[in-house]
């Protein structure tokens, strides 16, 4: 079998030199096209060591063509643009290439004589009032780069936004998007006729990775996840010891899972008038056979479990896989995505949805919408995770992508916008001190996750406790 490892680092670092020495003369799409042809011509050659080298001189020689046709038509236009004289003659431009070999010892004055040949035909054209320029025809755009691509749908809207959708345009990029749970992607989805996936965490995009024999991939954003809830309901739970109220509210995972094993009820909660209802205390999330951010809670919550320890090992899953499996299966019907959970959290009211567990960018999105109401709040989860939203490219345009999403200054601070944190945490910072939202500043109870191996074996056995 060929490792063409190190032929796609150098193809990319290839890539990379090529458009950055011909990018004032050449569009980013004809760069990359004109790769795609040369390396095309090299499939099913055994040898590979010497084909990143070949493709590069092929690929210079076919860049340098365009000039030399650019200078030829230049002097045509020029000429065709001097036109006839007043005395009805005509005026014919030199040869630049027989004036400079017909004796090179007077080539540059040759060069400044028929550089003043030029501007008196430009000054005699434009001396002539009966015969004005013709109207340069516009030209035409060149067209974008359809990149297509499936991702967690908490980044829909993003995507969508016009002013993100024109920074791409600007870079010669179309992206089409459609939505699914992090998991879905990273398992069931064929991503065949994708160029680039884009999952909530560094998990699913590693089995992708895997999947796919893939390397590359990019984190322009991350995202800590986060409770939504009501200030009602928050004051309850800080009644109950639960909640520990101040800047960046949090929620006491180890006293809530308490409340859990105990199959403690809201009417059983000291004082509860705000919500006196007769069902357990639980968070409401996705499914986590599909989701990540379920798979995110059940990550914060097996570390809680396993006496504040990550989870490693055959008997420490075994060990915490009851105190998980409750978290879930007395939901009843979850969603495969947290856009379910949230919308209904912000449309019907805490009757259903008392507190839905979500990414902490949802909320801030939200909020800049104008759709949070005054009495919702947002709770921590001590300690939380950070979901690490993370770009696999499938071939060049899928990594064109993650390269602007991860380095372009606009695309960074309409990330801000949609409530992701970026590499500029003052960015962050300020969307949310401008809308108001009550957001943590600094990020310090937060928990590495488990394994990939780990996070699938735990996922499986609460997958079992549904039957």
């Amino acid at each position: 079998m060929i490792d063409t490892v190190r032929e796609e680092q150098a193809l990319r670092q290839m890539t990379e030199r090529l458009v950055e020495n011909y990018t004032e003369t050449h569009s980013a799409e004809q760069i990359h096209s004109t790769i795609d042809v040369a390396i095309r011509k090299f499939e099913g050659h055994r040898v590979r060591q010497f084909v990143p080298i070949l493709v590069e001189r092929a690929v210079r020689s076919e860049l340098a063509k365009p000039a030399e046709a650019d200078v030829r038509a230049a002097a045509v236009a020029v000429e065709k643009a001097a036109g006839p004289t007043e005395a009805n003659s005509t005026f014919t431009l030199p040869n630049f290439g027989e004036l400079w070999s017909a004796n090179k010892r007077f080539a540059p004055l040759a060069i400044v004589a028929a550089v003043v040949v030029v501007a008196l035909a430009v000054v005699f054209a434009v001396r002539q009032p009966d015969s004005p320029p013709p109207a340069a025809a516009p030209v035409p755009a060149a067209p974008l780069t359809v990149v297509r691509g499936v991702v967690g749908s908490e980044k829909v809207a993003f995507f969508q936004d016009p002013k993100v959708i024109d920074v791409l345009a600007r870079n010669g990029v179309r992206v089409e998007v459609e939505p699914a749970g992090s998991r879905q992607i990273a398992t069931s989805i064929d991503l065949a006729k994708y160029d680039f996936a884009f999952p909530s965490s560094e998990q699913a995009a590693e089995r992708i990775q895997r999947l796919r024999n893939v390397t590359a991939k990019y984190t322009p954003f991350s995202s800590p996840m986060a409770v939504a809830t009501f200030t009602s309901i928050a004051d309850l739970l800080a009644g109950a010891g639960v909640v520990r109220q101040g800047p960046g509210t949090a929620i006491d995972l180890r006293r809530y899972l308490d409340l859990v094993r105990n199959d403690t009820r809201w009417d059983e909660l000291p004082g509860n008038t705000a919500y006196p209802l007769r069902k357990n205390i639980l968070i409401s999330t996705t499914d986590p056979r599909t989701s990540n951010s379920a798979a995110m809670y059940l990550a914060a919550a097996s570390y809680v479990a396993n006496g504040n320890t990550i989870v490693q090992g055959q008997t420490a899953e075994q060990a915490v896989l009851p105190a998980l499996a409750r978290l879930f299966v007395g939901q009843g019907y979850t969603e495969n995505t947290t856009e379910g959970p949230f919308n209904n959290y912000l449309a019907t009211g805490m009757g259903p949805t008392p507190m839905v567990w979500i990414y902490e960018s949802q909320y801030v999105e939200a909020t800049v919408r104008g759709q949070v109401k005054p009495d919702m709040t947002l709770l921590y989860p001590s300690p939380t995770v950070l979901s690490r939203h993370t770009l696999v490219p499938f071939g060049a345009t899928g990594d064109q992508l993650g390269r602007l999403l991860s380095t372009d200054p606009e695309l960074q601070r309409l990330a801000a916008e949609h409530g992701f944190r970026t590499n500029d945490a003052a960015q962050f910072a300020k969307v949310a001190a401008e809308r108001n939202v009550p957001v943590a500043a600094d990020l310090i109870d937060v928990v590495a996750t488990p394994t990939y191996d780990t996070l699938e074996h735990l996922l499986d056995g609460v997958t079992k406790s549904y039957n």
